[in-house]
């Protein structure tokens, strides 16, 4: 697939760019360029090919999922003694949507 230099013109006025034909030569070049590489990389027979979700076979290491907090102590009282405003429990925040 390869555009025409009106192709070019039509896109970059449906984006509101203006564009000089200089400009829109010089991008139906790379614009070009950039479609024979995506041709060039379909045509590439993939099929037996996993995907894969990184370049390289990694795995993240992660932490035990357990409690860090001293004891079975419930802080959630002492934060909302301190807090500007709570009602059932809950934190009340300024309405910021009406």
């Amino acid at each position: 697939m390869s555009l025409t230099l009106e192709q070019v013109h039509r896109v970059a006025h449906l984006a509101r760019i203006e564009i000089s034909d200089g400009e829109a030569q010089s991008t139906l070049g790379q614009l070009n360029e950039i479609f024979s590489l995506i041709e060039e990389m379909q045509a590439v027979d993939t099929r037996g090919v996993e995907p894969m979700a990184h370049a390289q076979d990694v795995a993240q290491r992660l932490r035990a999922d357990r409690v860090s907090e001293a004891g079975t102590i419930d802080q959630r009282a002492a934060f909302q003694e301190v807090a500007p405003e709570t009602e059932a429990g809950l934190y009340l925040v300024p309405r910021v949507i009406e």
